[in-house]
């Protein structure tokens, strides 16, 4: 895999800040943490939004994550490559994680995803996440996750 650090511009601190933030954070992260390393990265009145989330705001952007982190056991990201146009950005990235709810938290699930950032002032204002949330969640659920493989196998 790219280090996604070389793949940036020379000194864009921003993707390096954006990168550092989702590489510290984890389910040890204390909520001061939390708080304080998203306020450094994004914007007060920025818009989170995932294929089955959208968040509106730092503060309900700290309250998310501080739920995210208190309901798996780990959690890592690989950035693969980044793509700059002025205040917009692409980040590929493979995120890690286990839950102790799947699987019984021994399997470590992988999921593809891009970013796509848009940055005010230096810090994000709004970010966008695209990845399949079967993959993420659905495809790992006893019965539904079966279902969703079936079908997955007939499209084929």
């Amino acid at each position: 895999m790219d280090n996604a650090a070389s793949q940036t511009p020379a000194g864009d601190c921003r993707l390096d800040r954006f990168y550092q933030l989702y590489t510290d954070l984890g389910p040890g992260s204390s909520k001061a943490t939390l708080n304080n390393t998203l306020a450094k990265v994004y914007h007060n009145d920025v818009t989170f939004v995932d294929p089955m989330h959208r968040v509106q705001g730092l503060s309900d952007m700290e309250r998310y994550f501080s739920g995210l982190y208190e309901n798996i056991t780990s959690i890592s990201f690989a950035f693969h490559r980044a793509l700059e146009d002025g205040n917009h950005s692409t980040v590929h990235w493979t995120m890690s994680y286990r839950h102790p709810q799947l699987y019984g938290g021994k399997k470590e699930i992988n999921v593809e995803g891009v970013s796509l950032l848009t940055w005010q002032d230096d810090h994000i204002v709004r970010h966008q996440d695209i990845f399949d949330a079967g993959a993420l969640l659905y495809e790992h659920l006893p019965v539904l996750g079966w279902i969703i493989r079936k079908l997955k196998e007939r499209m084929a």
